[in-house]
């Protein structure tokens, strides 16, 4: 398998009241093209901040992330700016979307960030938005007009507009109903079939039964991970192996 991004000796730290908080400790991981890592840990365990880390959202106090071996954590402002919008794409929890802006207007002002042949982002755009389940008529409604699960397939088509390298979720199916966070993750996992890596953090294991690592954080150190391999649905015995192993690492 061909890495794409690594992680050496990944520390990041806070100042908080004067008293340094370590939030990573030294941690080292190898991601590789078409995987689908899936970030578990308890809360304040430091799996947002891995992951902002990682995608150069944020910076690491010590250590290097390499992408396709170069070390981005040594980039300017400027230049980290440059790489998350030409090789990065970003779902959070919250779907961000301008409520003043249609859903295709929504999509095409972060593709022409990159590339200013309108007609050729606007393709791409419809192609996307039918590709997760949404036809013409949802293309020219705004954001308030979508149900929570339209509205966060519309914050991924976002994020893979630019067909990004790697596409970054955080807690993407958290304020969705359990109907929306199967239509979401059905989009996701389609899009990893067809070669998409995805790192994504979660604390559901509807969710995390997606990916097909697992890597579980603890006081911002990976202390386990486990190789689901490619995802099946309805597979049982992955449902199984999933909570054994998170209730081996105390989840």
């Amino acid at each position: 398998m061909e890495t794409i991004l690594q992680a050496k000796d990944l520390c990041k730290s806070f100042s908080n009241g004067g008293v340094q908080q370590h939030v990573l400790r030294n941690l080292n991981l190898e991601i590789n093209k078409g995987d689908f890592v899936v970030i578990m840990g308890s809360s304040g365990s430091g799996k947002s901040t891995m992951l902002y880390s990682l995608s150069g959202i944020d910076r690491p106090t010590l250590g290097k992330v390499l992408f396709e071996g170069e070390d981005i954590s040594k980039y300017n402002n400027d230049k980290l700016a440059v790489f998350r919008r030409n090789h990065c794409g970003f779902v959070f929890q919250q779907n961000f979307l301008n409520d003043t802006m249609d859903v295709l207007d929504n999509i095409m002002v972060s593709g022409l960030l990159v590339s200013k042949n309108r007609k050729q982002i606007a393709a791409r755009a419809k192609e996307l938005l039918k590709q997760v389940g949404l036809n013409e008529e949802a293309f020219h409604k705004f954001p308030t007009q979508l149900s929570g699960g339209e509205a966060q397939r519309v914050a991924i088509v976002r994020g893979m507009i630019n067909t990004p390298q790697i596409l970054f979720a955080d807690e993407p199916t958290g304020a969705l109903n359990s109907q929306n966070t199967e239509h979401v993750l059905d989009v996701m996992t389609k899009f990893h079939e067809e070669g998409q890596t995805i790192v994504m953090v979660t604390h559901d294991m509807r969710s995390a039964r997606r990916g097909n690592r697992i890597l579980y954080l603890k006081d911002g150190v990976i202390t386990g991970e486990l190789n689901l391999g490619k995802y099946i649905s309805g597979d049982r015995k992955r449902h199984d192996d999933l909570r054994s192993f998170l209730q081996e690492m105390g989840w």
